[in-house]
């Protein structure tokens, strides 16, 4: 359960430091036979900082009720 919470509040940290990223697929335009023409298209996905938020204090409520070790 701990690691959870650690992964957890990584993401959320980064949810918090990187609102957003973006990342480009390879389309084949067109297609002449022996040549081809591809297009790169960029996607970017946006994170709310709400998320962000939300995921990293249930990653710190985790990890303060984990249970202790005996």
């Amino acid at each position: 359960m701990k690691i959870l919470a650690l992964i957890l509040i990584a993401v959320g940290v980064i949810a918090l430091l990187v609102p957003s990223f973006t990342f480009f697929t390879r389309e084949e335009a067109v297609d002449g036979g022996f040549f081809s023409i591809d297009v790169k298209k960029p996607h970017t996905i946006i994170m709310n900082p709400v998320v962000g938020g939300i995921i990293l204090a249930v990653g710190i409520i985790m990890l303060v009720v984990a249970p202790k070790p005996a």
